[in-house]
């Protein structure tokens, strides 16, 4: 019920549609403009299939549009969050999502629906196998034969280098990566990558596979490996473990090996990738002394698209050094009578620790969030941007402050600047801890933990229906009772109650531990 003056969509691009009045209350349709004429059905569903089941396809050619109805609202939510703040392409042409003001699409007597359905068919199918195994943890249990959750990609037509970043980049739009090795073999550049989750690894495999990251070049052929799990023992340009920050780096081998380098002409022309302000530069720089003047790549943001906030240094690599970045971050459009600086330390801690919060004295619907490092922030933003909260949709863009000043002696502050550094409420303190591994967009399903043996059910029910959420589903972990899925009416309400309830006492020295789910119950 609360009105919202102005509407988001992505882009700058406020042209409101005919038909499409409202774009801003969600719907499990959503409505994608600017589409290039020569795209496939199955490219337009593979933007939707990392965040659930496709479940119908309307494409308007001649408007160069298209609706994607998903199976769930939620879905639907988590897409549109996830694509706000890093714009998807489409065979390098950018693409705008909002939400249709249709509930669900009814295509069944309109003609050309054919292919579609048939598309649908396909991938559903493949999906369903994948799907098959969300309700199981990932274990080789639930698997169809041969998934795994590491995949093997061999990069043929390497004509541009491509790096570990580079991989990182593009396979975490799938999920979230835990470990990736690069080498050279027969002559191949390859590489092992695991993700946190075996569907992901299904998802990336069919969404990627053949597909060029430059143009015209660097095709990928992904399969999965027989290997269950990568052993990383050195992060650097060769190899990294997201999971452990603190692995030595090992003698740092080049970043080329020397064929590759020879054919770029003498070796170490190629200055750092990370040369320019770019942070993110897929044009080679070379050091026009040695002779050579190379244009940067043609077309090198190509199919795949590594999108262009990339290339603006938006994106930071866990455990890369020196990338450019500011780990302090500006959340604007608050609801300035229901936030404080414990509810923003509590939802951004989330995605990252953090450090101080600064709710802006004159205008209390901005407020300034330092993380503990530029990793921890870009997380933070790509997974709350755009989420509600207390009826307001919140923005969260990277400041152009470097660091959070406390206020001096004497300085009016009313309690809205706090030093978090010490908090002993810090997910991520311990380096490797199983925190990184759990990190996922906000959901409407909470996962509890830390449950005592003497709560109930009920009990925890109703400490949910107190904060003012309509509690959906419970479910205890049949193994562990110390842990708890409990789905919510909104993702709205699951981020309030999470504000509101991690760290609540339960008694017997048990304090509640929240964070979102990716399984539903």
């Amino acid at each position: 019920t609360h009105s919202l003056t102005s509407c988001f969509t992505n882009g700058n691009d406020n042209k409101k549609f005919k038909g499409d009045r409202s774009p801003c209350s969600p719907s499990r349709v959503l409505h994608l403009r600017k589409i290039p004429n020569d795209v496939t059905e199955a490219e337009v569903i593979s933007l939707g299939l990392p965040f659930g089941k496709v479940t119908n396809l309307l494409m308007l050619k001649g408007k160069s549009q298209a609706f994607l109805e998903m199976a769930s609202e939620e879905a639907a939510v988590t897409m549109v969050n996830y694509y706000t703040p890093v714009t998807p392409h489409l065979r390098s042409q950018p693409v705008y999502i909002q939400y249709s003001n249709h509930r669900e699409l009814k295509t069944d007597n309109l003609p050309n629906q054919a292919r579609t359905q048939a598309a649908l068919q396909a991938v559903n199918a493949v999906q369903s196998g994948a799907l098959a195994l969300t309700g199981a943890p990932a274990t080789e249990g639930g698997l169809l034969p041969g998934q795994s959750s590491v995949l093997r990609i061999i990069v043929e037509n390497l004509f541009y280098p491509v790096t570990l970043e580079v991989l990182y980049q593009i396979f975490s739009k799938f999920g979230t990566v835990l470990k990736i090795i690069t080498f050279t073999k027969n002559n191949q550049f390859q590489a092992l990558l695991q993700y946190a989750d075996p569907m992901n690894a299904n998802y990336a495999k069919m969404a990627l596979d053949g597909q060029n990251i430059y143009n015209a070049c660097c095709t990928l052929r992904i399969d999965f490996s027989k290997l269950t799990s990568l052993n990383v023992k050195y992060n650097n340009d060769k190899s990294r473990d997201f999971t452990r920050l603190d692995l030595p780096s090992g003698d740092g081998q080049p970043s080329l090996d020397p064929n590759m380098a020879a054919a770029f002409g003498t070796p170490g022309i190629i200055s750092s990738p990370y040369a320019g302000a770019a942070g993110f530069a897929p044009a080679i720089g070379f050091h026009q002394a040695a002779g050579l003047s190379v244009p940067s790549l043609p077309g090198a943001l190509g199919p795949l698209a590594i999108t262009t906030s990339a290339v603006t240094g938006r994106m930071a690599i866990p455990g890369v050094a020196g990338v450019p970045g500011n780990s302090v971050l500006l959340v604007s459009n608050l609801n300035p009578d229901a936030i404080t600086p414990h509810g923003l330390f509590i939802l951004f801690g989330v995605y990252g620790d953090v450090h101080r919060v600064k709710i802006m004295f004159n205008k209390k619907e901005n407020a300034l969030v330092q993380m503990a490092d530029a990793t921890q922030a870009q997380l933070a933003m790509s997974h709350l941007n755009g989420q509600r909260l207390y009826g307001k949709v919140l923005r969260a863009t990277l400041s152009k402050h470097q660091t959070v000043q406390l206020p001096r002696e004497g300085q009016e502050d009313q309690g809205l600047t706090k030093d978090y550094s010490n908090s002993p409420l810090h997910r991520f303190k311990k380096p490797g801890s199983k925190n990184f591994l759990n990190i996922f967009p906000p959901s409407a399903t909470l996962h509890l933990s830390n449950i005592p043996p003497s709560v109930t059910v009920d009990d925890l029910k109703n400490l949910f229906a107190d904060t003012g959420c309509t509690v959906k589903a419970f479910k205890f972990f049949q193994k562990d009772r110390k842990m708890a899925l409990i789905q919510l009416g909104t993702v709205e309400e699951a981020i309030q109650a999470l504000i509101e309830l991690h760290n609540h006492d339960l008694g017997e020295n048990h304090h509640l531990r929240v964070s979102f789910s990716k399984s539903t119950i």
